[in-house]
């Protein structure tokens, strides 16, 4: 029996967005600090896409809470200079209220072509999702996310276990990037979701869940 804890990243959910400027590391820290209000001093800690960011962000600052590491449809290496203008471009788009650009350009990109011709559901509710963002912190999470280093020391100094899932449909951190992930890690296994994309833990979570709680019970606690 495991305890889960899921945070709101701040500007989304519950939590505020704050004043602060836009860094994973603060991500980071502010999970940290929930860990702290809930009494945990280490955990297993994981992410998907954006949440692998700050995963890896935990790792690198708070090294000793770390128990476990999942790392899910997300990449070590940062941004080249195009795909920061990029993430610049969106902030400010919706920033300028053209919210269309979520539907019409990083939508798409989410789901798999398997999730798109049968799971009508899953993308409604991802869509929903996305529709639903508030714009300050989708501008703040784009920043904060151009501007993340290259994690792969991180990895290579993990002195926990990690699991490292990918979406076999996942176009925009694909199974290349997992792998690269795996080999840095000391410890680490692959288990790639078949006929998933970018979002695999939405798309099958019944195989998503399995391989994390079978990871989860492997580990030495």
């Amino acid at each position: 029996m495991c305890r889960v804890v899921t945070p709101d990243l701040r500007g989304f959910g519950g939590t505020r967005l704050g004043d602060d400027p836009p860094s994973l590391d603060l991500m980071a820290d502010d999970v940290a600090a929930l860990l702290d209000e809930e009494g945990v001093d280490r955990a297993v800690v994981g992410g998907q896409s954006m949440g692998g960011y700050v995963t890896m962000a935990f790792c690198r600052r708070h090294p000793d809470r770390v128990l476990g590491v999942i790392l899910a449809d997300t990449k070590a290496v940062a941004d080249v200079d195009a795909a920061r203008a990029n993430r610049e471009r969106i902030a400010q788009a919706v920033l300028n209220g053209e919210n269309g650009v979520l539907v019409d350009e990083v939508l798409p990109t989410l789901l798999g072509p398997t999730t798109k011709a049968r799971r009508a559901m899953v993308s409604g509710r991802v869509r929903g999702m996305v529709q639903s963002a508030p714009a300050p912190a989708v501008a703040w999470a784009q920043r904060a996310m151009a501007a993340r280093p290259d994690s792969f020391d991180t990895l290579r100094a993990l002195k926990a276990p990690a699991l490292v899932l990918v979406g076999e449909e996942d176009e925009l951190s694909p199974r290349s990037d997992a792998e690269a992930m795996t080999e840095a890690i000391p410890d680490a296994r692959l288990t790639v979701i078949e006929r998933a994309g970018h979002l695999s833990a939405v798309e099958d979570p019944e195989a998503f869940n399995r391989a994390v709680a079978d990871f989860v019970k492997g580990l030495a606690v």
